[in-house]
């Protein structure tokens, strides 16, 4: 499964695991934080939440290596 960054009020950007296919026209992604719990995060079709790169790209120096370069990424980074 893919990892995604989601929105949190206390961290910025919280890591998740896509647990269940999603599905165009779905209304929620089910996802697992880091902590173990489950929730169905509502989404937006137009706008799905960002991907994580791979771990093995965690601590990389030149930013532009990165799979993916958004704003959580960078944070990350």
């Amino acid at each position: 499964y893919n990892r995604v960054w989601i929105p949190d009020n206390e961290e910025v950007w919280q890591s998740a695991e896509i647990t269940k296919n999603y599905k165009a026209g779905d209304c929620f992604l089910r996802v697992r934080l880091e902590d173990g719990t489950e929730l169905n995060y509502p989404v937006d079709p137009a706008a799905l939440p960002p991907l994580r790169n791979p771990d093995i790209l965690v601590g990389e120096n030149d930013l532009t290596a990165l799979s993916y370069l958004h704003e959580p990424a960078v944070l990350h980074n």
